[in-house]
């Protein structure tokens, strides 16, 4: 079984507006509401490629409900946390000549219920995948996702990291499955401006050396490198396409990865379905759909 973890899920505003101008009214042309966080994208998509998944994360206030509702219209099953006090995030992500994302902060989540997550994965045994995706919220530690490996590494789950900064670094030493870190967040954690295809690989070996099986390294327009675990660096660039949305793009590529892999065991399909999938997403104006995820492949 997949399960995903979004520990600061977000009601997503998305809205199109022909000619954003900042420190002017603003009118669109049009909008709509969707469950957002990293690790919910994932589920969706899995869902569509025809895998289930169970979605784990915090919830909280009439922003909680929405996420919850929606996410489930999508025929995908969830088991989140009720957070007692405040609401979920709502990040407005507006569509225009250029995107701009209006991120909010989060919700505050206690220790109580971060125990009642620690029940829920303690279900999770051998064979099982556990996704953590995306930032936590602020009452959280950098430390969070590194606990969480530390409590469960033993039980022979694949653990799938994507996320920034010290919450991806802390995890190495548990040999996570699969991490996806982008181009901007691999030349922050080496605080080094990257110019090349070769200097990705390079340094995602890095990343490998420190103790990830495989890292795939999202670049955009440009493509994507992926260093396997027995030190293959394999490179592809994205098919031709017009981009409308770079939301949820990396999200399905990860989808796209552990579909083609847990579907064929073959880390080279599982890399050209991740392309597929974040390159159809890229040219849709959401998450793409089985459909135009295989017209790619």
């Amino acid at each position: 079984m997949i399960y995903t973890l979004t520990p600061n899920p977000s009601l997503d505003y998305v809205v199109n507006v022909k000619n954003f101008t900042q420190g002017k009214v603003n009118r669109t042309a049009s909008e709509n509401l969707y469950a957002g966080g990293k690790g919910i994208n994932i589920s969706i998509v899995l869902n569509s490629l025809g895998y289930s998944s169970m979605a784990l994360g915090f919830i909280a206030g009439t922003t909680g409900d929405a996420i919850e509702g929606l996410f489930g219209s999508y025929g995908c099953t969830s088991d989140f946390i009720r957070v007692s006090e405040g609401a979920n995030r709502i990040n407005v992500k507006i569509h225009s000549k250029k995107e701009t994302e209006i991120n909010g902060s989060g919700i505050e989540v206690n220790q109580n219920e971060v125990d009642k997550l620690y029940g829920k994965l303690d279900n999770l045994g051998d064979g099982d995948v556990l996704v953590l995706a995306g930032s936590v919220p602020k009452s959280l530690s950098s430390k969070f996702y590194e606990n969480i490996l530390k409590t469960f590494s033993g039980r022979n789950i694949k653990f799938v990291v994507d996320a920034e900064d010290k919450l991806l670094m802390n995890v190495l030493k548990y040999k996570p499955f699969l991490i996806k870190p982008n181009l901007p967040e691999l030349e922050q954690i080496f605080k080094v401006k990257i110019n090349s295809r070769e200097e990705v690989a390079w340094y995602a070996k890095q990343l490998r050396d420190k103790g990830a099986q495989n890292v795939l390294v999202s670049l955009g327009g440009d493509g994507a490198v992926l260093i396997t675990e027995d030190g293959r660096a394999l490179y592809s660039p994205v098919p031709e396409g017009e981009v409308l949305n770079s939301v949820g793009a990396g999200d399905s590529m990860i989808a796209g990865f552990l579909a083609g892999f847990f579907n064929t065991g073959d880390i080279d399909h599982a890399f050209k379905l991740g392309i597929a999938a974040g390159s159809a997403t890229a040219f849709s104006p959401w998450l793409a759909t089985a459909e135009e995820i295989n017209a790619l492949l």
